[in-house]
């Protein structure tokens, strides 16, 4: 089993445009990976969604597993070039992938992913979406304890855009601007009342509960950024490198895999 992290999209229930033919409930036993094909981490195919309560309302995330899937395939091979992305994933395969995917989209014109998934980490970026106060320090369905971070999209919006600004403000390079830029066109088409969650997922098992009690990373992002807006860069400096330091064991472990 892959130990991943998630941001997933709730829209709220009388957006939902298609009936899925399940809805099972907040289950960490959901979120579980395998290991498929060509390496590449897969899940349940079953059509179903996450669905939470917030301030009295109802919010339902599709999964639209095979839809991920094929995405996530086609992304992985195109995220290497010549030989090596036919070694990773064959031609055939990957022609196969984009017919079925190419039918999916036609089928179903509004199905898009309203998940992302990080193998044995938190994307850093990911943290910029939210407000520190926002951090919940909560039990799993195991009881064990684990953090989410959940807001609107309109304000998560909001966030990342000022962060790709600050950041291209202060002279970073371009591809790591397009990182949060990215993120930004994900999560733009989504209605601004739906919500934004962050979920350490199984990524929290890699931490104690005390190192967990602890954990920050929203803030020293919020921290880095503010300083980098003031030009302060030894600060910025200091707050990101404690948020790196913090997750660099997690991230090694995609290498090491």
């Amino acid at each position: 089993m892959a130990k991943a992290a998630y941001l997933r999209v709730y829209l709220p229930a009388d957006r939902l445009e298609e009936p899925l033919v399940h809805v099972a409930e907040y289950d960490a036993r959901g979120r579980m990976l395998t290991r498929g094909e060509y390496g590449v981490w897969e899940e349940s195919v079953r059509e179903d969604a996450f669905v939470l309560e917030d301030q009295g309302r109802r919010y339902v995330c599709p999964r639209y597993p095979r839809l991920r899937m094929l995405e996530g395939l086609l992304a992985f091979r195109n995220a290497y070039r010549g030989p090596t992305a036919s070694v990773l994933v064959p031609e055939a395969a990957a022609a196969r992938a984009a017919r079925e995917l190419d039918r999916i989209q036609e089928r179903h014109p509004s199905a898009r992913s309203h998940i992302l998934t990080s193998p044995f980490y938190v994307p850093l970026r990911w943290f910029a979406a939210f407000d520190p106060a926002e951090r919940l320090l909560v039990e799993d369905d195991a009881g064990a304890l684990t953090i989410r971070y959940r807001t609107r999209m309109r304000d998560a919006l909001r966030r990342m855009r000022r962060s790709a600004q600050v950041l291209e403000d202060a002279g970073f390079d371009d591809a790591i601007v397009e990182q949060v830029s990215d993120l930004v066109a994900w999560m733009q088409p989504f209605p601004p009342r739906s919500l934004l969650e962050l979920d350490y997922g199984d990524v929290a098992s890699l931490f104690s509960a005390a190192e967990l009690a602890i954990d920050e990373s929203a803030a020293e992002v919020a921290a880095s950024l503010n300083a980098l807006e003031e030009g302060d860069y030894e600060g910025a400096g200091e707050h990101y490198s404690a948020v790196a330091s913090r997750w660099a064991h997690a991230q090694s472990l995609v290498y090491v895999n």
